[in-house]
């Protein structure tokens, strides 16, 4: 995610009074969602999203929003004596179908992701932060606004810097990204997070349905419980990683537990009213903490000319002075875009491949050429993983997109493998182009391994010939310290004590029975195969013996090599 990236926009000194205000009381009264008060970094600390060697941005980009916190109480004002917000307050109304979005976003995570528990006040209070509510709720029969919300243009000018995503499909522009919709995500965050929330078969950012579920799914990433606190101030944060967006979000998440109503869409004050730029909300620039807001002028009286004769000994006012006229600033001359991408290379070295659990040592590249093959920079790949296998790039995403540097190269974020083996692909598509351009990368995931094999006690392996060894051997296999749970291993008998005898197989001596109803004779076995259970324990089956006595060995690998030799003695009966 990316760092700050300047003050978000103010509603006027006033409404920073309030905002300053109401922040200091709740604090006083020891809101429990209160966090640290260190400032935020200046403008000039903040490095721009989207500058090489930078993390990826927020959900939002760090775009501007509304600052307003819920109504204050105290002496002085007819609210209730307690802090419950007064029922039918315009304040804790919320426009009967963002509502209703928010609650089924909230139902549709406890059903797929229960260990998060999202709580729908808290996509109320990042709703209403965002947008005001889809701008008070002015939306379709489908729960979609009649035109974009967006954001400021991300282009570095007091905002971040993210280059366009999306070949302005989302935002409609293709210089750069802006935020969308109710949630306002920008486009390559909605790429990877956009959900289908009405179920119509599209993933709209412009859709409150789509929008609060992608944005509630977003929440829970990472495997995040919000119940608690770290995990709550973690996941506003990643929304946008500003000290006072969080502290914003959690007084309307608090004041919006403490009660709230549903009001008709559309009969709320929009934020933000069109001001005729083709139909989408202009966001407000943002003022800088300490700048005035300018007072509007009141129109005067008009003056009556004085008449002849009336006394008046007012000298007449010189006509006003023209300046002179300046030089214009000299222009630069347009630049002949770049040709675009046409094709694209597969840059890796074969099939991709990693063990189940694990991180792919490669990760999946291309490189967009142009029609004369040099490569092609600022072009759009998107990259998306089909497959069984459960397997996702770092961070939880199956598609993500990412913008060619100079070289032509597109390199998406690692792979980490999912837990069941099998094939897989990374469909490499270049966006913008008026015909499809895929690139197919092959990629498979391979069995669990274990780096480390051992036995779980010492007890000698002893025993008389024609009887059963004394107890099952017990042993677990660990990857990198951890459990490795679903790893295979083979058990085989050899012949001898001494590794110098080699790795033959025994066809004598210790014996498994495998399962079945055949007579014990047809079904013994002097190599299986097994696989660790959840914890990484091996759990051998009995181990019998014939009329054969000396000694042998035991020998258990595991995927990935490692092995345990144990010595087995068959003595004759007593």
């Amino acid at each position: 995610m990316a760092a700050l990236f300047g003050r978000r926009m103010r509603r006027g000194a006033a409404s920073t009074a309030v905002a300053a205000a109401a922040m200091a009381a709740l604090s006083a009264s020891g809101a429990p969602s209160a966090v640290g008060e260190q400032p935020a970094a200046s403008a000039s600390e903040r490095p721009s999203a989207g500058a090489s060697g930078q993390e990826d941005p927020s959900v939002t980009g760090d775009s501007p929003y509304h600052t307003d916190l819920p109504p204050l109480k105290g002496p002085g004002r007819n609210d209730p004596p307690d802090e419950t917000p007064a029922t039918g307050s315009a304040e804790s109304g919320i426009p009967a179908t963002v509502l209703d979005a928010y609650r089924k976003a909230e139902a549709s995570l406890a059903a797929s992701n229960p260990r998060c528990r999202v709580p729908w006040e808290l996509l109320a209070a990042i709703g209403k932060v965002e947008s005001g509510h889809a701008r008070g709720g002015r939306l379709d029969t489908n729960g979609t606004t009649p035109s974009p919300i967006l954001g400021p243009v991300l282009n570095g000018v007091g905002f971040a810097n993210i280059s366009d995503t999306d070949g302005g499909a989302y935002d409609g522009d293709t210089l750069h990204d802006r935020a969308v919709g109710p949630m306002q995500f920008i486009p390559q965050t909605w790429e990877s997070w956009g959900r289908d929330g009405n179920g119509d078969g599209r993933r709209d950012p412009n859709n409150i349905y789509d929008a609060a579920l992608a944005a509630g799914s977003y929440l829970c990433a990472h495997d995040r419980d919000l119940t608690v606190e770290r995990d709550l101030h973690q996941a506003i944060l990643g929304y946008n990683r500003s000290q006072e967006y969080l502290r914003t979000v959690l007084h309307w998440y608090d004041y919006y537990r403490k009660g709230a109503h549903e009001v008709p869409d559309g009969s709320q004050p929009a934020p933000g009213a069109p001001t005729g730029n083709g139909g989408t909300t202009p966001s407000p620039a943002p003022v800088r903490p300490g700048t005035p807001s300018p007072s509007p002028t009141k129109p005067g009286k008009p003056t009556k000319p004085a008449k002849p004769g009336d006394g008046s000994s007012s000298k007449p006012t010189p006509p006003p002075t023209t300046p002179p006229p300046t030089t214009p600033p000299p222009t630069t001359p347009p630049t002949t875009p770049p040709a675009p991408a046409t094709r694209l290379v597969d840059l890796g070295d074969g099939a991709l491949s990693a063990p189940a659990g694990e991180r792919f040592a490669e990760r999946p590249a291309v490189r967009a050429e142009r029609a004369d093959k040099k490569p092609a920079a600022q072009a759009k790949v998107r990259f998306t993983l089909t497959g069984e296998t459960g397997t996702t790039f770092e961070g939880g995403a199956t598609t993500v997109t990412v913008t060619t540097k100079a070289d032509g190269v597109a390199k998406a974020p690692a792979l980490l493998a999912g837990g069941k083996p099998g094939a897989l692909t990374v469909k490499a598509t270049l966006l913008g182009t008026t015909e499809a351009v895929t690139l197919g990368l092959r990629g498979e995931v391979t069995a669990p391994r274990a780096d480390k094999l051992v036995r779980t006690d010492e007890t000698e392996l002893t025993c008389e010939a024609g009887a059963t060894f004394e107890g099952r051997i017990a042993l677990t296999a660990t990857r990198d310290g951890q459990a490795a749970p679903g790893v295979a291993a083979t058990a085989t008998v050899l012949v001898g004590a001494d590794p110098a005898d080699g790795e033959k197989a025994a066809d004598q001596g210790p014996y498994f029975l495998t399962p079945g109803d055949e007579p014990a004779e047809d079904r013994r076995t002097r190599e299986l195969t097994l696989t660790t259970d959840a914890k990484g324990n091996l759990l051998l089956p009995e181990l019998h013996t014939d009329d054969t006595t000396g000694t042998f060995r035991l020998r258990v690998e595991t995927t990935g090599g490692a092995v345990v030799v144990l010595e087995l003695k068959v003595t004759d009966p007593a």
